[in-house]
């Protein structure tokens, strides 16, 4: 059977609308730092015993509809021999970063037999999921490129984007080859069994609509397009992205992600007819007291359903400091709502086709 987040992805019938969330395998979650402790993060990635107990995590506690791959944006780099390390308080720190075309020339292809452990690891989960579907993960060129062009994590991506206009081929080089290594991340995934995948874009957002339609839009199509033969639901999500979702639209996802800063309405007239939204409830949100949140969460709720397809997610990740009962108690108030909603709509539909029959 198919599951309800494929369905919606897809913008079918749904019965209830489907939930996950967004770092919902992470550092809110008591378990997952017990399990942590003495485990480097790229170290964890590369366990499957770690992943996938770390992936199964938030499924029993919360009850979403839908896993995500546990994983790290760079791991594909480091797969792909990048020297690479996650520092605490930091993040991603690139010993020799990539500014020249002597440096691009030292990465090599993603070979798959580098990532069988990550296979390893889909294949475990999808065996213990059931009929919960599994999301892939990997993040999109441009954002991997900023790691790589920079060094590590930036506030104003200043050297990525002078490159971007002072060296537009290399530029263009330097995406071309993260695309083709995502792609192939995903596709070790989605061969392992994942039932859909997610390609984040995290620093998307920093860009102007122009230069995003003309440097990295190109690579991240490339990347659906390529992945277009698996025949499994695509979702592409940004931070910050609202005024790049008609463009982020074109590159070919069935899902586009919207952060909390764009209504969902809004986000309804910005991309393709029949494409579905993922979103978009504030993280920060979460602390709110619940009789404040419960009517949040309902107008949501049927906001993505008057769009059509639509998937409940938080506009970004799921925060370090959030109770960890707070995300299950959303997860029953978004099936409990959609499930009315949609029964109060079929009654309605049901009641005006008989009254047009007998008139």
């Amino acid at each position: 059977m198919v599951s309800t987040l494929v369905r919606a992805a897809l913008s079918q019938p749904v019965e209830y609308t489907p939930v996950w969330f967004m770092r919902q395998a992470g550092r809110s979650l008591p378990e997952y730092r017990e399990i942590r402790q003495g485990n480097a993060m790229l170290e964890a990635c590369r366990t499957p015993d770690l992943v996938t107990e770390i992936t199964l995590q938030p499924v029993r506690r919360h009850g979403v509809d839908a896993a995500i791959f546990f994983s790290d944006i760079v791991v594909p780099l480091q797969a792909a021999g990048v020297d690479v390390v996650i520092e605490p308080g930091v993040g991603p720190v690139i010993a020799h970063p990539v500014r020249t075309r002597a440096d691009l020339e030292r990465i090599p292809d993603l070979d798959p037999e580098a990532i069988a452990d990550i296979a390893e690891s889909v294949t475990r989960l999808v065996a213990s999921l059931g009929g919960t579907p599994l999301i892939g993960f990997a993040g999109a060129p441009f954002t991997l490129a900023s790691y790589l062009i920079e060094g590590g994590p930036s506030k104003n991506h200043e050297r990525t984007k002078a490159m971007m206009l002072g060296d537009p081929e290399l530029f263009r080089d330097i995406l071309a080859k993260l695309a083709g290594i995502s792609t192939t991340f995903l596709e070790v995934q989605l061969s392992a069994g994942a039932s859909a995948f997610q390609l984040f874009d995290s620093w998307a957002g920093y860009l102007a609509p122009r230069d995003y339609r003309t440097h990295v839009l190109p690579h991240s199509t490339g990347i659906f397009s390529a992945l277009s033969s698996c025949d499994v639901p695509s979702f592409h999500f940004g931070v910050q992205t609202g005024e790049l979702l008609s463009s982020m639209a074109e590159a070919g996802s069935d899902v586009v992600g919207v952060d909390y800063r764009v209504e969902l309405p809004d986000a309804s007239r910005r991309v393709r007819p029949g494409q579905a939204l993922q979103g978009n409830l504030d993280p920060a949100m979460l602390f709110a007291p619940w009789e404040v949140l419960r009517p949040r969460i309902e107008t949501i709720v049927r906001e993505g359903l008057d769009h059509g397809g639509h998937v409940f997610n938080l506009g970004h990740g799921v925060l370090p400091a959030t109770d960890p009962a707070v995300p299950g108690l959303v997860v029953e108030e978004v099936h409990r709502v959609s499930r009315l909603v949609l029964a109060e709509r079929a009654a309605a539909s049901t009641g005006a086709t008989a009254g047009a029959e007998e008139a």
